[in-house]
């Protein structure tokens, strides 16, 4: 019994041996982690009760066949998912049940799925709409000037939405590539924001709204950071306040001390007055694709990518993203940045 738990602690995934009497008789430490200490010497239904996993131990315990089973057991965020691979042991002494986590590599492919299924669709409609304009320019409205020139601005439109699209995607790329690399040059945030706010003037100007610049006096205003990536955030978020804050109001953005739970921090809130979120939307709005209103957001330029964006590079500086919102009475998006 020594040598078979040495041989069973060797090995790094939960382990257990099922005796022929069909109880646990011996658990390595990775499988007491996973459950539990107590289901030593019970039957193994108890402990894995999943029928696919249950009919693969029935047959190595009878029939001596070996086999690997999927075990799939619902959670309150994500089902945790294993396989089990099932090998009776010689003479009959049981069998020996090995478990192998694949949670994590089943979220990434259900991820990588939705991200090239989102993807595909983003891209239909604008290539949609490309090819049936260049058919309609070849034929119907070849000789007709007006129609010709409407259908180019509408065609310039689709391929400018495509052309962000794109550069959203390779942005978030590079965000994702780089997120374990923590910047370490320190930039201010005042010439920051004050950048920001000079590049999307034009933009607002036309949407008849006042960006406003709100520094606490006597704060530290420098933090470890990449200069492109922040201007990257605070250029989302200020124009997301400005195009969706509504008309004729004012956007504040606000620098105030903060802390983190190891290092003094710098607060930077992005305040609109706009007709608000719904609570329900909040969690999701960093998700890729992920929209309030999908049909507005792409009216006004959207990708359905910018606050992923914003997420990923908060996280490389190892800040935090707070969002608030109330239907009705606008939205204040917070980013905090360690100092140190």
């Amino acid at each position: 019994m020594m040598i078979e738990t040495a041989i069973l602690g060797g090995i790094p995934l939960p382990a257990l041996i099922i005796g022929p009497n069909e109880r646990i008789t011996l658990m390595n430490p990775a499988a007491v982690t996973m459950l539990g200490a107590a289901m030593l010497g019970r039957h193994h239904a108890i402990a894995l009760r999943h029928p696919e996993v249950q009919a693969a131990l029935t047959r190595a315990l009878r029939e001596g066949e070996a086999s690997v089973a999927r075990q799939v057991v619902p959670g309150p965020s994500q089902d945790a998912v294993h396989r089990v691979t099932v090998t009776p042991l010689p003479q009959s002494a049981g069998v020996l049940c090995v478990l192998e986590d694949l949670s994590e590599a089943e979220q990434m492919g259900q991820m990588r799925r939705e991200f090239v299924a989102n993807v595909s669709h983003e891209l239909r409609s604008p290539l949609t709409a490309l090819s049936g304009f260049i058919e309609t320019l070849k034929g119907a409205a070849k000789d007709d000037p007006v129609a010709r020139e409407r259908f180019l601005l509408i065609m310039e439109r689709e391929a400018g939405r495509m052309n962000r699209l794109i550069r959203d995607l390779l942005h978030l790329s590079k965000v994702e590539a780089e997120e374990r690399v923590r910047p370490t040059t320190l930039v201010d945030m005042v010439e920051i924001l004050r950048s920001t706010k000079a590049t999307l003037r034009p933009v607002a100007d036309t949407s008849g709204v006042m960006v406003r610049l709100d520094i606490a006096e006597g704060i530290r205003t420098q933090v470890p950071g990449d200069a492109d990536q922040l201007v990257q955030v605070f250029q989302n978020l200020m124009e997301n306040a400005v195009k969706y804050g509504g008309a004729g109001g004012d956007v504040v953005v606000r620098l105030t001390q903060d802390t983190l739970p190891k290092s003094a921090a710098l607060r930077i809130e992005v305040i609109d007055q706009g007709e608000g979120i719904d609570p329900q939307h909040l969690p999701r709005l960093t998700e890729r694709f992920y929209r309030v209103d999908s049909h507005r957001s792409r009216e006004k330029g959207g990708t359905g990518l910018g606050l992923a964006i914003v997420k990923h590079i908060v996280q490389r500086h190892r800040g935090r993203l707070h969002i608030v919102s109330e239907r009705g009475k606008g939205s204040t998006f917070a980013v905090i940045l360690p100092l140190e």
